[in-house]
């Protein structure tokens, strides 16, 4: 098992449990709340599924003993995950005035 920890609940779900355990509070600020403590919220995407790296469970396994090795030296461990950017379908990329320079 993997040391990293993550989750796929939405602010809706996370704030519904946090009220039941008697922490009122509205999916809005429980966004607020963990991106000033550095997390961003990602949204499910749309991906088309391409063939698997042959070692990617080796890739997995050498990055979960990385970060054992560190947490278990008191240090902090940072999980990125990146992916490659692809054209999907016959949709367009679509660029906004800022994050295109114009």
């Amino acid at each position: 098992m993997s040391p990293l920890r993550w989750t796929v609940r939405s602010t809706r779900s996370l704030a519904a449990e946090l009220t039941r355990q008697g922490h009122k509070v509205g999916p809005d600020t429980v966004g607020d709340l963990l991106r000033e403590e550095g997390f961003s919220l990602q949204a499910n995407a749309k991906t088309v599924e391409d063939k698997q790296h042959p070692d990617r469970d080796a890739q997995f396994r050498y990055i979960n003993e990385r970060a054992r090795k560190h947490i278990g030296t008191g240090q902090r461990v940072i999980s990125v995950d990146t992916k490659k950017k692809e054209v999907v379908g016959d949709l367009q990329e679509c660029r906004s005035p800022v994050t295109a320079g114009w």
